[in-house]
């Protein structure tokens, strides 16, 4: 490996992992995996840092945050610690444009609330302007791979992302909040109203795991180029050979290849250079 971003000689990304013990569903900390690894790759320094209960988000800490995914169970035993101890760092840390991922359950708890069917409501940090309702467990669950057209894609780079969902709960989005994407195969938010995940700033939610970034790098990059723009000012990053990545990417592509084609054919799938 000799690519070198333009940018590493000054760069260093401090990633914190939420509650990295607790939400990790579908291998959702595979997601930092691919975070590391691509900044390694290009001889960027990085830190992942894991925030635990009881662990605070200062000011200016970090450059990217990601928390995975948990059942209610999980989502209901961390609540307290999150409204307490981490609502007020993770609040600023979006409204300072630091990059978040938030999967499924996080996702949900960073809503207005989460309404589980049976028991009380469980009340979100409300960054995101959206609620999520489980209709109950006489309703089918939202589950199998999911095609999405990424809404705010960077230019010239491609516009699907592909992942797996399996989750009870119906999400809707508010005036206040815009979609991640629009849902070509799968169910997304609701099943209803074609979204999927939801933008604030640079904060992410997304139901997808699979994991999420493995078989997607362009979005991998993306939070990374927002990290590293962070400490640089420059987000341009060297390209990666990616063979591997899009090959699994295009696998989900075949697999819901009824539904993809819209998608798919709107910009040319890279392949990457040698690494």
């Amino acid at each position: 490996m000799t690519l070198r971003s333009t940018a590493s000689a000054r760069a260093k990304v401090r990633i914190g992992h939420l509650y990295g013990d607790l939400l990790n569903l579908y291998a959702d900390r595979g997601n930092i995996l691919v975070l590391t690894r691509r900044c390694e790759w290009r001889h960027i320094a990085v830190e992942v840092v894991s925030i635990g209960m009881g662990d605070r988000i200062g000011s200016g800490e970090f450059d990217l945050l990601f928390m995975g995914g948990g059942q209610d169970g999980d989502q209901q035993f961390l609540g307290d610690d999150l409204f307490r101890v981490k609502a007020d760092g993770l609040r600023g840390a979006v409204h300072d444009g630091v990059p978040v991922l938030a999967v499924c359950g996080s996702y949900q708890l960073l809503g207005h609330y989460y309404d589980p069917g049976t028991g009380p409501r469980l009340a979100g940090l409300g960054i995101f302007d959206m609620h999520t309702v489980h209709p109950g467990r006489s309703v089918r669950r939202c589950i199998g791979d999911v095609v999405v057209d990424w809404i705010g894609a960077p230019v010239r780079s491609p516009r699907s992302v592909v992942g797996f969902e399996n989750h009870g709960g119906r999400t809707f989005i508010g005036s206040g909040a815009r979609a991640f994407g629009r849902v070509v195969s799968g169910n997304g938010n609701n099943g209803e109203d074609g979204t999927e995940g939801v933008v604030q700033a640079n904060a992410i939610g997304t139901y997808l795991h699979g994991s999420l970034l493995p078989k997607n790098p362009h979005l991998a990059d993306y939070l990374i180029g927002k990290a590293v723009s962070r400490r640089t000012g420059s987000a341009k990053l060297e390209p990666l050979d990616d063979h591997l990545e899009w090959q699994a990417h295009q696998t989900i592509l075949d697999r819901r290849a009824s539904h993809v084609a819209p998608v798919a054919g709107r910009v040319k799938l890279p392949w990457g250079s040698a690494r």
